[in-house]
């Protein structure tokens, strides 16, 4: 009896071995399929209608004796897809808008003759997606990933040393491959993608075509290999990645950074966030968890990443009415009361944290807890100006953040010109917001800080943090701007006047970002353009400059150059979080801060809202002479006049102002038309 035991067990084991020597591949189902939760359609690339609002296949099979493998492609997924097999739950599709290749274990006995596969999403919020290419393979999952195997390494063009990058494998379709890692190298993976600290990773995947991309954030260039992979192939390939941006004497910062570990929602752990962190080329990470101080040094001496940043340690504090990142702060000190209902509270609560030099309003366009910081009812874009009275409690706000990007990404830059013509001398921010190793890519949208960037590993964080309250900055997502103003001044700065403004702009880029135009704006008016020509040229993509004549007050000036952002699967950009339509597109964007011309001469800047009020009080009233004094003034001074009639009770259409803009300057008639377009908007 023993030996028939025995026999019966070798017979099994033989099969088993087979089921992995050579597997059966089973396509369930090879179409396309688009599904729906809620009833709005997400995206204008979907179809308006669709009937399917989940996805149910039945399917004939065998029993499994031992694990088995579900492979599917998927695209576009936001909100929680759970897949069940036969009422078992299998998992959940990647909460990742991108085009991968997932995979689900099937546990021993999940399998039966007739067989149901379903995915569906009970959210009835909105999310369109795509499915397909559903397969079954009879062997376990490690199995399945482990047909080839690569050895990589990531080498500084530079240096001829290994250096932190980010790793991107995709297959044939240009669809993002997942795939499994050793355990020896510090490596965060997700589908298509591998984070590795030390240059090397060892890889296992599916025998397949595919390309393997090798880059490190934005400063860099990539390197990229095509390969075709058979069963049992083992490949070793060197990438050399060369620095085609100079940021010599500018610090890359992302000041917008979350771990799961301590933020409780994404996936990238305190470790991995280290390896993010280095294999994206940042220097000055200021780690923002919600209502709580993280140091993430120990995990960057752990990783041994810790000479190629300086983290900064912070806190998002998550209120009721706003997320504001505070920084920089000491673990062990009590951390800010998020206990507000106004911003009166919020200011005298951050006062009480004495380290705190650096406030941020984060993504100032989204919906949080029912609060939207410049929702339109209570905030006046145009000329920055809070209807209920409400003081931010800031020193500078986000631009761009690109895991929370609006529909129209030059949105907030509108809502700071505003406030910069306001009086609020907010710095400009970039930032990702980013929780996750891939999903939002850590330091994707940054802040270029001046500082002396030699020792990335020992950056002077005092030093920086004042040059950042003090505008010294450059907004980067994808393509980087710089400013000089007559030869001497940029962001941050005050350029005495003199009889004639020369204004240099430099716009540069990795070979893998294209550049179409750069702009010039003026109290947030548009006075200059420029298409550029060279756009895909690696390095320095356009340079020039531009005469202005000083202007009757004080201005500032900021050059913004962007460019289409498709066709980058090693850098997709994300869709909006909240978008405000159906249409978008992506963009690649780089600004500078603001530089003050001190046309006045009285050595300080001057808001719009200085003249308008000035302007306001002299007349007392008298509404003719208010717009005949508007004359030598630019449009946002009359934009602040418009807005700060309208507050006092004024009917911006009424007859008496209606009559004196009649024979108003062209820049007084448009400023008082673009607050009164506002209002109407915001009527509606």
């Amino acid at each position: 009896m023993r030996k028939y035991k025995f026999l019966i067990l070798r017979v099994s084991t033989f099969l088993f071995i087979t089921n992995y020597c050579f597997s059966q591949i089973h396509i369930l189902d090879s179409a396309r399929h688009h599904l729906r939760s809620g009833d709005i359609r997400e995206w204008s690339e979907f179809p308006v209608h669709t009937k399917e609002k989940d996805l149910v296949i039945h399917f004939s099979s065998q029993t499994n004796p031992f694990e088995q493998t579900l492979s599917l492609r998927q695209y576009d997924v936001k909100l929680n897809w759970p897949v069940v097999l036969n009422e078992h739950l299998l998992g959940s599709l990647v909460s990742d808008e991108k085009d991968l290749i997932t995979y689900f274990k099937i546990h021993a006995g999940i399998l039966q003759s007739e067989n149901t596969l379903e995915i569906k999403c009970a959210d009835p919020i909105s999310d369109d997606i795509r499915l397909g290419t559903i397969v079954l393979d009879n062997r376990p999952l490690r199995v399945a990933l482990s047909e080839a195997h690569i050895d990589i390494e990531v080498f500084d063009g530079e240096t001829n040393k290994l250096i932190p990058a980010r790793i991107t494998i995709t297959n044939a379709e240009g669809i993002l491959q997942t795939v499994s890692a050793s355990t020896g190298e510090p490596l965060a993976v997700r589908p298509g993608y591998v984070y590795t600290g030390s240059g090397k990773a060892s890889l296992s995947l599916p025998a397949g075509t595919y390309t393997i991309y090798a880059g490190r954030g934005f400063e860099y260039g990539i390197d990229s290999t095509q390969l075709v992979i058979k069963p049992g192939d083992h490949f070793h390939k060197k990438f050399l990645i060369k620095r085609e941006v100079s940021t010599e004497g500018w610090i890359s910062s992302d000041t917008h950074v979350h771990t799961f570990t301590y933020s409780r929602h994404g996936d990238a752990t305190a470790s991995e966030r280290v390896l993010t962190i280095a294999g994206e080329g940042l220097e000055l990470p200021i780690i923002t968890d919600h209502n709580i101080y993280v140091d993430l040094k120990p995990f960057a001496l752990d990783n041994n990443v810790d000479r190629y940043f300086t983290p900064v340690i912070g806190n998002e504090i998550t209120t009721k009415v706003g997320h504001f990142n505070l920084f920089p702060a000491t673990t062990g000190k009590p951390v800010t009361d998020h206990r507000a209902e106004n911003w009166k509270t919020i200011s005298e609560n951050i006062q009480d944290t004495s380290d705190v030099k650096a406030i941020i309003l984060n993504h100032g366009r989204d919906i949080h807890i029912g609060f939207r910081p410049f929702d339109g009812e209570k905030h006046l874009s145009s000329a920055g100006m809070r209807l209920d009275d409400w003081e931010i409690p800031a020193n500078a706000m986000e631009v761009i953040n690109s895991g929370s990007q609006q529909t129209d990404i030059m949105q907030l830059y509108h809502d700071w010109f505003g406030m910069l013509n306001r009086g609020y001398f907010l710095t400009p921010a970039g930032s990702s917001d980013s929780h996750d190793v891939s999903r939002y890519i850590v330091g994707q949208a940054r802040t270029y800080i001046r500082g002396n960037d030699k020792d990335p590993g020992k950056i002077d964080v005092n030093e920086a943090i004042k040059n950042f309250r003090e505008g010294k900055v450059m907004v980067s997502l994808g393509l980087l701007t710089e400013i000089t103003v007559n030869n001497a001044y940029g962001p941050g700065e005050l350029v005495p006047a003199s009889d004639q403004i020369n204004v240099a702009v430099k716009v540069s880029g990795p070979g893998w970002t294209q550049a179409e135009r750069v702009m010039l704006y003026a109290n947030g008016k548009k006075i200059c353009e420029e298409k550029i020509e060279k756009g895909n040229a690696a390095g320095i993509k356009w340079s020039g400059t531009w005469q202005l004549a000083l202007p009757g007050n004080d201005i500032f000036l900021v050059a913004i150059a962007d460019g289409p952002g498709h066709g980058m699967p090693y850098w997709p950009i994300a869709k909006p979080y909240q978008p405000a339509s159906p249409g978008w597109k992506p963009r690649l964007m780089g600004s500078t801060g603001a530089v003050w011309i001190d046309a006045d001469k009285n050595g300080s800047r001057t808001s719009a809202y200085t003249y308008a009020k000035d302007l306001l009080n002299s007349t007392q009233g008298d509404i003719r002479k208010l717009i005949k004094n508007l004359a030598p003034y630019d449009e946002a001074v009359a934009i602040q006049a418009a807005a700060l009639l309208h507050k006092s009770g004024w009917n911006l259409t009424g007859s008496d102002i209606g009559k004196a803009l009649r024979r108003a300057a062209p820049e007084t008639k448009s400023g008082f038309e673009i607050v009164i377009k506002e209002l109407q908007h915001v009527r509606k």
